[in-house]
């Protein structure tokens, strides 16, 4: 088998990733070249850019290549524990990132952008998670309790769970959501039980449910919205 002796320091300076990247910005390099930056190094056979455009040709779970774990990217000729680990660390922190913008985008009457935010946040879910938003006086957020996590029913959600942090914050109001791994946001006959006893006990402890959002993929239902609250 011949040997591929170029190496990035081989290119042109133009064209290796972290002199582009100095000179040029970031915008200005494709998907594989900022992948490239990420993996370091090249191999004996390939340089950090082949390697980057033979992970981008892979078909992991979905496509998507930020939910790849350190196992799948390992498979990959070239691509040992090393590089793996810097490549799942470098996405994390770029998914992480991009989470607070979603973050900073909620408004709390608005359904949508509380579902925009958690479409990533349940993306990779392969079961039911029941959090609770919770509110101030001015429907600021004051913090993000995950209640549960498993299949929804009303033994779990139990009011006393859900208003905990929310009597203890001295808060205003809360907003549920949870998902439906099935990726249909369809509320069950359960889903809307629990909302209703929720809203009933919410109005005897002072502290408004806003709303209800069920998550699928790409899609969601506000129970405030069908009247269900």
């Amino acid at each position: 088998m011949e040997v591929n002796k170029k190496t990035i320091k081989d290119l042109s300076e133009e064209k290796r990733p972290m002199e582009k990247l100095i000179n040029y910005g970031v915008a200005n390099l494709s998907d594989k070249e900022l992948l490239a930056i990420l993996i370091g190094s090249g191999t004996r056979d390939h340089n950090a850019i082949e390697l980057a455009q033979k992970i981008l040709e892979e078909d992991f779970l979905d496509n998507q290549l930020l939910f790849a774990s350190v196992e799948e990217l390992m498979q990959i000729k070239g691509i040992g524990i090393s590089k793996s680990t810097r490549i799942v660390a470098g996405l994390e922190l770029g998914k992480r990132l991009g989470m607070i913008d979603r973050y900073n985008q909620i408004s709390y009457n608005n359904p949508e952008t509380v579902a925009e935010y958690f479409y990533s946040h349940y993306q990779q879910s392969s079961t039911e998670e029941f959090v609770v938003l919770i509110l101030d006086s001015k429907n600021k957020l004051i913090a993000l309790e995950t209640i549960s996590v498993g299949t929804i029913n009303s033994t779990i959600v139990h009011p006393r769970e859900v208003f905990k942090g929310a009597i203890k914050r001295s808060a205003n109001a809360i907003i549920l959501v949870h998902n439906h791994p099935s990726g249909d946001p369809t509320p069950s006959d359960e889903d809307i039980r629990i909302t209703k006893r929720l809203a009933e006990v919410g109005e005897i402890v002072g502290i408004k449910v806003l709303d209800h959002i069920v998550v699928g993929k790409n899609r969601h239902i506000s129970l405030r919205e069908r009247n269900i609250i």
